[in-house]
């Protein structure tokens, strides 16, 4: 039983949850990107390129008879989903870039005085110093 318990704890924590939450985010974004590169983008690109459609570009290795397709590398679609992972990146670095600007700054912490002022010659002296080691002038605490 340790080590269900171990299991609820780890599930429970907030980080997992928060990455369980991003993942599916990123799914639901990832088709959003392939949508508008599949459909918006590369029609406009295609018609540019003399009507060529990315994803059909092929390279065909052997032809076999009787059946449609044969041994081909596609790198119209390889194409397409590099564009895709390349819209996808700068999307996730400019969301990233926005919530870092978005962030407050937080106010350095205050340095602890490691030094003080002799009373009588005004030099620094360490804190903790019982007389100032310039003009031997005894220091109060």
């Amino acid at each position: 039983m340790k080590i269900i318990d171990e299991f609820k704890e780890f599930a429970a924590k907030g980080n997992v949850i928060d990455m369980a939450v991003g993942v599916i985010i990123g799914g639901a974004f990832g088709k959003i990107v392939s949508s508008l590169l599949n459909d918006i983008m590369m029609p406009p690109l295609g018609l540019l390129t003399g009507g060529v459609n990315f994803n059909d570009q092929k390279f065909v290795i052997k032809t076999i008879p009787g059946l449609d397709k044969g041994v081909t590398i596609n790198y119209g679609s390889f194409i397409t989903t590099v564009i895709d992972f390349a819209i996808v990146a700068f999307a996730v670095f400019m969301l990233i870039k926005g919530i870092n600007s978005l962030k407050r700054s937080q106010p350095a912490a205050a340095a602890v005085p490691t030094e003080k002022q002799c009373p009588e010659c005004l030099m620094n002296i360490p804190i903790n110093a019982k007389r100032c080691g310039h003009c031997t002038q005894p220091l109060s605490a």
